[in-house]
């Protein structure tokens, strides 16, 4: 038998939540299969099996977020017939407090409480060896009469019985649900008493759904569409959300951002991109705006290479990349992701376009792979898909400036002192002030303004 345990799909990433199974116990499986859908903090990825055989169990639940080296499945001998899930026992075992009197026996006064027939679901079997004479004081204390009076002695407890019709049960905090360490730590982190939940998991275990359900019964509805007449409702912040809000704040506050604009006539680049949907070469990619943008840029930093360069705050170095990780910030349902285009500055006009396709595909799809979105250089966040004139767009962690493009609009602009109709756009750059100062910025917004006002300029750089 083999287990899988949870790997580090990203670069040095703690955590994941098991989105969805795409096996079941008893499944006969190969090597490379794929078994499960993860969601880490940078995307959802799909985890093939290392491991040929028989599903023998699947050790999470789906929807737990368990950490790196979790075992999630055990896989066995392909002839191996997987244990049925032991039937739930009428009276669970119990964890006695040795340090409590009432659960030993001992203690001044104190005896271990017994029970009628009825209320005998509540008790539970001692599971050391140890508290084996407090147990046969209560079986016997069970046995005894209703009537007054002393019940039997029995051997090393010395106080009389009470009577089983005075019998309470066991206090919450003296019974010990079946869980696992991250679920309770989150059960501790939102107050709830594991004790009082009704356990769905494996061998009747607490799972991170049950926690969450509890919590959210009382403080945060665990549906995100609002019902009939409900004035609020929460949803959870973890996966991309979590880590898009951490890295966004990181970079906020620790790099002073400056950020200027300029509004351009671009009617020049969209009589070049309706030229090159015409051509044969690319008939078979998608020819936007955006990727004479994207050429515009790679062409701009020859001149402004600190626009693709980094501030080591630790080494206190700036460090300049030879190399350019373009990046497009996509929105996907899970939320924002910042996939790139690795190397683009070595592609053809072409193979950028097809590697422009393919990323935002993916993306939108919620496919994007850690190694995909790790290493960029430069961002470009495309507002005007949505209508969007301009923005003041936040720098990508690890990068020093990202380039807003707004929506491209027919609009009266002067050409000759005559007041004409031309495809009018707004760029906003923000850049890290710390080694990009005024000058350095403006002249690269300068550059790439100028070739998507005249794409024959880029032929000057």
């Amino acid at each position: 038998m083999s287990e899988f345990k949870l790997p580090d799909v990203g670069e040095g990433l703690t955590e994941a939540e098991i989105v969805a199974w795409k096996v079941k116990v008893g499944d006969v499986i190969e090597i490379n299969d794929i078994i499960v859908e993860i969601e880490t903090a940078k995307s959802l990825v799909e985890l093939p099996s290392p491991y040929a055989g028989t599903v023998l169990a699947l050790m999470v639940a789906e929807g737990e977020m368990i950490d790196v080296g979790t075992p999630i499945i055990s896989v066995g001998d392909p002839n191996e017939v997987p244990e049925p899930a032991p039937a739930a026992s009428p009276e669970p075992e119990m964890e006695i407090d040795l340090s409590n009197p009432r659960a030993s026996g001992g203690g001044e006064g104190e005896s271990l409480v017994g029970r009628n027939k009825a209320e005998r679901s509540a008790v539970r079997r001692a599971r050391r060896s140890a508290v084996a004479p407090g147990v046969a004081a209560t079986q016997q204390q069970v046995q005894s009469s209703f009537e007054p009076g002393p019940s039997p002695e029995v051997a090393g407890v010395d106080e009389p019985a009470v009577p089983a019709t005075t019998a309470t049960p066991l206090a919450p905090a003296e019974l010990r649900a079946l869980a696992k360490p991250p679920v309770r730590k989150l059960a501790k982190d939102l107050g709830v008493d594991l004790a009082t939940l009704t356990p769905t998991g494996p061998g009747g275990s607490v799972t991170r759904a049950d926690v969450e359900g509890a919590h959210g019964s009382v403080l945060e509805p665990v549906e995100t569409t609002p019902s009939l007449g409900e004035r609020e409702t929460r949803e959870p912040v973890k996966g991309v959300r979590k880590m898009m809000a951490g890295a966004m704040v990181s970079s906020a506050f620790t790099a002073p951002h400056v950020t200027e604009w300029v509004t351009i006539d671009v009617t020049a680049t969209m009589e070049f991109v309706g030229r090159l949907k015409k051509r044969r070469e690319f008939s078979d990619v998608k020819v936007s705006p955006l990727l004479v943008l994207s050429r515009a840029i790679m062409l701009a930093m020859r001149r402004t290479p600190e626009i693709n360069s980094f501030w080591d705050d630790a080494a206190q170095e700036v460090v300049f990349k030879n190399y350019v990780n373009l990046g497009i910030a996509a929105a996907t349902p899970r939320g924002l992701v910042v996939p790139n285009v690795k190397d683009a500055q070595d592609l053809s006009l072409h193979d950028l376009a097809q590697a422009l396709n393919e990323l935002t595909a993916t993306a939108r799809e919620g496919r994007t792979q850690p190694a995909e979105m790790s290493g960029g250089t430069f961002t470009i966040t495309n507002v005007g898909v949505f209508g969007v004139d301009a923005g003041t767009p936040i720098i990508n962690p690890g990068e020093s400036a990202i380039l807003c493009f707004g929506a491209i609009r027919k609009q009266p602009w002067v050409v000759d002192d005559q007041i004409v109709v031309r495809q009018v756009t707004t760029l906003a750059l923000s850049f890290d002030h710390r080694h990009i100062d005024g000058e350095k910025g403006s002249r690269f917004l300068s550059d790439v303004a100028g070739i998507l006002e005249d794409p024959a300029s880029a032929l000057l750089f």
